[in-house]
């Protein structure tokens, strides 16, 4: 028997497995730094069980599933449910909210959103919901063909300092899951299927190191990333990268101090400094439908940012084989290998069916292996 390998938190697909797999009976508690996209999960779990988002605040439809989002430091005991005099039996009667619809008989995938923020008392309420999948006294719905439904939460670490804090009777009747923040490669391949702009990724792709946890060695003196030991309330996290880019792309509505404070609001002010070195270089940027006209004599630009931000470009507009062997002989011409590297990899990740087959990108990667260990 082999040994078993692991680590001390899960990544994002991870949680969606496991949730998925036993949510329906164990509650999951998610528990991570700020912004490394514990509330997508709901959305995760939906995509799995082939359903989809159709705008941020609504519902997921579904024939099967009911999928519902809990703000919970947002509720009070009201919002959840509540009793109501029957004057005719002269008795209370205790009504759920319509937040759960609990009427439709289908059952329903629940996340209880910065769970450990929530009042004591709501906690208290919560904890009969991750035990016994009821709402008050009320059971959540089963299906016909015995599909029950799911209860999970997600909170911040009680080091974060952000006001997290479990219940003492609750700890061992959960199941605490900490979230690894995503690195870059992670990420970058996110945010090339969500359609972040070019110049986001190119700095993602150059700036590894804002990816990193506080909690990792030697990153005390990391300038983009949280720390619970500083006042900065701004700081790059995958959610506030994601962001930056509607700032990037609408960036000709608005002066350019405008756009590097509004960056700075978001990201922290090293992160919007360093970012403002791909912004200053944009004009130089070569057209990909430029270099795939005439890739053998399109001019190659000295600079690093440049490059990158033409490289994601490319990957976006790529569709074809014949695209590929243009645009990797104009690549080939680049003299940073590691540049090179970055193309061949995110092009795998992002556009595989095509990278699969096509012989210059397989040459590439035979003649620079060493750049792939």
């Amino acid at each position: 028997m082999s040994a078993i390998n692991f680590s001390s938190d899960v990544d994002i697909e991870e949680a969606v497995s496991l949730i998925n797999a036993i949510g329906d009976e164990i509650t999951c508690i998610l528990v991570s730094e700020p912004g490394v996209g514990k509330t997508s999960i709901l959305s995760g779990i939906a995509e799995s069980k082939g359903d989809q988002w159709r705008k941020a605040g609504d519902d997921y439809p579904s024939d099967k599933y009911d999928y519902i989002y809990v703000d919970a430091p947002a509720k009070d005991m009201m919002d959840i449910a509540a009793s109501i005099p029957n004057h005719n039996t002269k008795s209370l009667e205790y009504y759920v909210s319509s937040l759960f619809k609990l009427g439709n008989g289908k059952p329903k995938v629940i996340m209880i959103d910065e769970a450990f923020k929530a009042p004591k008392l709501m906690q208290i309420i919560y904890t009969r919901l991750y035990l016994e999948r009821t709402v008050g006294d009320e059971p959540l719905p089963e299906s016909a063909d015995g599909d029950k439904s799911i209860v999970f939460g997600t909170s911040n670490n009680a080091s974060d300092g952000v006001g997290d804090s479990m219940l003492g009777h609750v700890g061992n009747r959960v199941c605490v899951l900490p979230l690894r923040k995503s690195n870059h490669e992670k990420w970058l391949k996110w945010a090339q299927k969500n359609k972040i702009h070019k110049l986001v990724r190119a700095w993602a792709a150059m700036n590894p190191r804002a990816f990193k946890s506080y909690k990792d060695s030697d990153q005390s003196d990391n300038p983009f990333i949280f720390k619970p030991s500083s006042n900065a309330k701004q700081f790059v996290s995958p959610r506030s990268l994601a962001k930056s880019s509607t700032v990037i792309e609408r960036k000709h509505l608005y002066t350019e101090n405008a756009l590097m404070v509004a960056l700075a609001g978001l990201l922290g002010e090293s992160a919007a400094k360093s970012m403002a070195a791909f912004i200053s270089v944009e004009d130089k940027i070569v057209k990909y439908e430029d270099v795939i006209k005439d890739p053998s004599k399109a001019k190659v630009p000295d600079e690093v940012a440049v490059i990158i931000q033409m490289l994601f470009e490319a990957i976006d507009n790529i569709e074809s084989q014949d695209a590929l062997n243009s645009y990797m002989e104009y690549v080939n011409r680049i003299s940073h290998s590691e540049l090179q590297s970055i193309f061949f990899t995110m092009m795998c990740r992002s556009k595989p069916r095509i990278a699969r087959y096509n012989q210059e990108l397989t040459k590439w990667a035979a003649d620079n292996y060493v750049y792939m260990t």
